[in-house]
């Protein structure tokens, strides 16, 4: 297996590579949101770019990109526009995740220079001073209690009228484009002259338990003695892959509002009963009878420290100013809408890092029997390229023009890779 960081535009270096190079692509653009103040996060790809891309990409190869929530639908179009098939949309969904919402009451109370007067201890943070969003006052951080934050009460009439308003929700998911290049002739023909052109759908389904059991009439398969109907592991292909993939929060929250539930199993109707009636058998190597909470599908967490760092112990932590792009001690590297906390005293300073889980996953989803290339722009801190040779693509090219960034990738491929 091979992995290659280039450096630079992606445009640029793309006009390097011949027609119908690659396989397929998997990537994490920018959002277009200015992130964290980045300069690269200014907005959503060309559609030029994304065209290069097509260009150098098989017939039929597939695509896959996140975007923002606030920002999809502009960096699908650009994708459209560019020539591209536009084929489905994955949402992966988290648990975690911090509300980047301003306090209304505050802000208000703020604008009027008026007091507010502390009502408690509303939680404590890793030391310091508080929150400027959390502190009483005009909104500015203040040396109270150190590692405290507090409860404020509303000091003006405006104030109580917009007590419990903000200005955005907690973030809990973000979606994945589904692109194609456009076919060759049909489906059949385009894998046949190109190899690329369908999705891994075995690969990725969802596994189900090694063995079920239960009696008699609850559709749990065949078998057992005694009228006992058990299901081997080796009769179950597992669930069709959805465009849906939650992390162990998300599917917590879900699993406890369902409850937990049984799965009777997949049934054909191919069969005729009495009278013209459908009578349903189960059938045995499409069997997923087990239990348990509605979110059966895919887990995937977020990235850790951990995680983000392997390979980068050689790096020195990052402050908080540096993590932001601000100055250490002002307001941004301690107001979470302004990104603190996300990276302050790590060694990958990325801001966007993905799970290498996530990214292993949506990489063997587009893995074709015979893989060869694939293309991973906008490579950021190399997790896509990580999780593509983990899925088994035996070649692997990123595209970085943010010469940190391709610092850290290659510091973390060669960890991956040792």
């Amino acid at each position: 297996m091979s992995a290659l960081v280039e450096t630079g535009d992606v445009v640029e270096v793309l006009a390097r590579y011949p027609d119908n190079a690659f396989d397929a692509v998997l990537c994490d653009p920018p959002y277009g949101l200015s992130f964290m103040g980045k300069r690269w996060d200014y907005d959503v790809p060309s559609v030029d770019l994304w065209r290069e891309v097509l260009r150098v990409c098989k017939p039929g190869a597939p695509l896959l990109a996140a975007f923002g929530t606030r920002t999809y639908h502009r960096g699908v179009v650009r994708i459209e526009d560019a020539g591209w098939d536009i084929r489905d949309s994955i949402v992966w969904m988290y648990g975690s995740g911090f509300p980047k919402s301003l306090d209304v009451s505050k802000a208000l109370d703020a604008a009027a220079g008026a007091e507010r007067e502390v009502t408690g201890v509303a939680g404590r943070t890793g030391g310091g001073r508080a929150c400027m969003n959390d502190a009483p006052g005009n909104g500015r951080a203040k040396d109270y209690l150190a590692g405290e934050f507090y409860s404020t009460a509303p000091a003006t009439d405006a104030a109580r009228e917009w007590s419990g308003y903000g200005t955005a929700l907690k973030p809990a998911h973000e979606p994945y484009v589904l692109a194609r290049k456009p076919l060759d002739g049909t489906v059949a023909a385009n894998v046949a002259r190109w190899g690329v052109g369908a999705l891994a759908i075995d690969a990725c389904r969802v596994e189900g338990p090694p063995s079920v059991g239960g009696k008699s009439g609850d559709g749990l398969g065949y078998g057992g003695a005694d009228g006992t109907r058990v299901i081997d592991r080796s009769m179950t292909d597992g669930r069709w892959p959805a465009n849906v993939i939650l992390d162990e929060g998300a599917g917590a929250l879900l699993d406890a509002q369902t409850g937990a539930r049984r799965s009777a199993g997949n049934y054909p109707s191919d069969a005729t009963g009495r009278d013209g009636a459908t009578s349903l058998r189960p059938t045995q190597g499409k069997l997923y009878a087990d239990s348990g909470g509605a979110s059966r599908f895919f887990y995937c967490a977020k990235a850790s420290r951990a995680e983000r760092d392997a390979g980068c112990e050689d790096l020195s932590p990052s402050t908080g100013g540096e993590a932001t792009g601000r100055e250490d001690d002002s307001a941004g590297t301690r107001s979470p809408r302004a990104g603190a906390g996300r990276t302050g005293g790590a060694r990958n300073v990325h801001p966007t890092v993905k799970p290498l889980a996530l990214c292993e996953y949506l990489a063997r989803l587009i893995l074709p029997p015979r893989p060869g290339a694939i293309l991973v722009p906008f490579a950021g801190s190399g997790s896509e390229m990580i999780g593509a040779l983990r899925a088994g693509w035996p070649s692997v090219v990123g595209i970085e023009r943010e010469p940190l960034y391709v610092r850290i990738a290659e510091m973390r491929l060669a960890k991956a890779a040792a």
